[in-house]
């Protein structure tokens, strides 16, 4: 009898599990933006939702909860229900927060399920173009030379701000840092050479590289960027082990049932495999486009984060 119990209980499962991937959509999806408009986190997030939402027939809303380093938004999604109507957007911030912020109404590892890591970036060191630096070696030399030389981010806490903290380690220049509240009040001070060094995304830091106003001297990791082909990387100048990389990734609540958080994986690949989308991703937002699975973004995810936090720990690091 108790065989017989345990096959209707399972039968039952699967049945209500195959309606409810069925039945969904039947109303609004929401992608949350826990970024304001602008940089690259919501672009993101309103490009899959115009591309998913054709694809699926179904209206998906973006919207912008922001704050304290993307945690205010990606709370509220942890938060929501679990019940595949909404789904945040996150960038690497995502990773170093809980070692900046440990009074996090939320723990990010168990109550957030990934559904995908979209893509990842190197981050880029620039300069003035009317600095004197014309290579990362150039600055190696001046900072030892002078005592320091400055390196802005967009704020404490950052990846860049971390990597510079690596790199200074790595190379033995004394990297003094500056934090700014964005990339963009960073990128008009680096042009006007207000401060020297300027470290971001290769996203942020390439269209300035373009117009000339900013020179790449360096990208993290050991290879090249394919947004910035001519520039070398830190592996070829001999500085290895700073794989700074920024990322950007979609999560939703813990529990979101399997197989709509397969369908939605599904949809995400099929809308990263449209020509328009990978242009955009690739050429305006400088990312190399990963589309992991569930599996491996979770395992990335925890990486990202025990590693930084050990930086975070190490160096005494404070948020802004």
């Amino acid at each position: 009898m108790w065989v017989f119990r345990f096959f209707a209980v399972l039968v039952l499962s699967c049945t209500s599990f195959s309606g409810t991937a069925q039945e969904w959509p039947s109303k609004p999806v929401k992608f949350v933006s826990p970024f304001p408009p602008g940089g690259s986190v919501d672009p993101l997030a309103r490009l899959m939702a115009l591309k998913v939402g054709e694809s699926m027939k179904a209206q998906i809303i973006v919207e912008n909860r922001v704050g304290a380093s993307g945690v205010i938004g990606t709370s509220f999604v942890a938060k929501s229900p679990p019940d595949g109507y909404t789904w945040v957007f996150v960038f690497d911030t995502h990773a170093v927060n809980p070692a900046l912020n440990p009074n996090m109404t939320f723990d990010t590892a168990k109550d957030l399920a990934p559904v995908m890591l979209v893509g990842t970036a190197p981050m880029a060191i620039a300069t003035a173009t009317g600095k004197p630096y014309k290579s990362f070696a150039d600055v190696v030399a001046a900072a030892k030379a002078k005592d320091g030389v400055t390196i802005g981010s967009i704020g404490n806490g950052s990846l860049g701000h971390l990597a510079s903290i690596l790199l200074q380690q790595a190379s033995g220049a004394k990297l003094i840092h500056v934090p700014y509240k964005g990339g963009g009040p960073l990128t008009t001070d680096a042009m006007g050479g207000q401060v020297e060094l300027a470290i971001a995304s290769t996203a942020a830091i390439s269209p300035h590289v373009r117009s000339g106003k900013l020179r790449a001297l360096v990208v993290t990791g050991d290879k090249r960027s394919h947004t910035m082909p001519d520039v070398p990387s830190l592996g070829e100048q001999g500085v290895r082990g700073i794989d700074a990389l920024a990322w950007w990734g979609m999560l939703a609540p813990a529990a979101t049932p399997k197989p709509i958080m397969d369908r939605m994986h599904a949809e995400m690949q099929k809308a990263l495999k449209l020509p328009d989308v990978r242009k955009t991703l690739t050429e305006t937002l400088g990312m190399d486009i990963v589309a992991a699975s569930p599996e491996a973004s979770q395992k990335f995810i925890v990486g990202e984060m025990q590693r930084w936090a050990k930086v975070v720990k190490e160096n005494n690091v404070k948020a802004d």
